[in-house]
C-alpha cells in the first residue's frame, strides 16, 4: 500500500515514466540555457523480456512479449534499447534539449529517431514545480 492505496506495478511503472519527463523538462527550464547541459528522456522501444515483469503472472511474461512482437511490433531487443540509450548519450544529433526521443511504436529495421512531442502532463508547468518542491524536500533541500 503506498498512500493508503494498493500497488499496482504497471501504474507505478508509468507514473514514474512521466516524473522523469517532467523533472527533465524542469531541469532543461532551469539549467539548460545557462549550462548548455542537455536534457531528454527516450522511449527506445518495448523491451518486453526484462525483469520488469518478474512479478507478473508466467502467462503474462510469455503472452506478452509475443504480443508485441507479432501484433504491436513494437517489440526491441535488450541490445536495441541499449543502443539506442547509447545513440542519445553521445550522438550530437540528439544534442537538442527539452526533448524525448522515440522511434514510433512499430519497429522497422534502421527507423530513425524524431522528437516526440510529449503530452500536456508531462509538459504542464504547475505539475513540474510541483514535482521539483517535492523532490527538494525528499532530498533535505527545503
Amino acid at each position: 500500500m503506498i498512500d493508503g492505496r494498493p500497488f499496482k506495478p504497471g501504474k507505478a511503472y508509468k507514473d514514474s515514466k512521466l516524473c522523469n519527463m517532467v523533472i527533465s523538462r524542469e531541469l532543461h527550464r532551469r539549467f539548460h540555457a545557462a549550462t548548455g547541459i542537455v536534457f531528454s528522456t527516450l522511449y527506445p522501444g518495448c523491451v518486453a523480456d526484462t525483469a520488469l515483469f518478474r512479478d507478473t503472472p508466467k502467462a503474462f511474461q510469455t503472452i506478452f512479449p509475443w504480443f508485441q512482437k507479432n501484433i504491436t511490433k513494437g517489440y526491441v531487443t535488450q541490445a536495441l534499447a541499449g543502443q539506442r540509450v547509447a545513440q542519445v548519450v553521445a550522438d550530437e544529433a540528439f544534442a537538442r534539449s527539452g526533448v524525448h526521443w522515440g522511434w514510433g511504436n512499430r519497429q522497422q529495421e534502421g527507423r530513425q529517431a524524431f522528437a516526440q512531442p510529449l503530452s500536456a502532463k508531462a509538459n504542464d508547468a504547475a505539475r513540474s514545480s510541483r514535482l521539483w518542491s517535492l523532490s527538494q524536500k525528499l532530498v533535505g533541500l527545503a
